[in-house]
């Protein structure tokens, strides 16, 4: 059971689109329970995610040929 944090479609560091990729939720319904949770929890979500940040790993970063990396942007 190892979380990464996401290297494709992230936002900030890439913390919300691990947590999805790995609980099985879209990143965006993870990214507006994680606001909502951090509004409501006086914004102590702002310290969970900074601590996220530095203690989940990377995702392996995989080589992906320059064609590929265009049409992924334009879909």
């Amino acid at each position: 059971m190892n979380v990464n944090r996401s290297a494709h479609g992230k936002v900030v560091a890439g913390v919300c689109g691990g947590l999805a990729e790995h609980l099985g939720w879209s990143k965006f319904r993870l990214r507006v329970v994680w606001v909502l949770a951090t509004i409501f929890t006086a914004f102590a979500g702002v310290f969970v995610y900074l601590a996220l940040w530095h203690l989940m790993p990377r995702e392996p970063q995989t080589f992906e040929p320059e064609a590929l990396q265009a049409w992924r942007k334009s879909v």
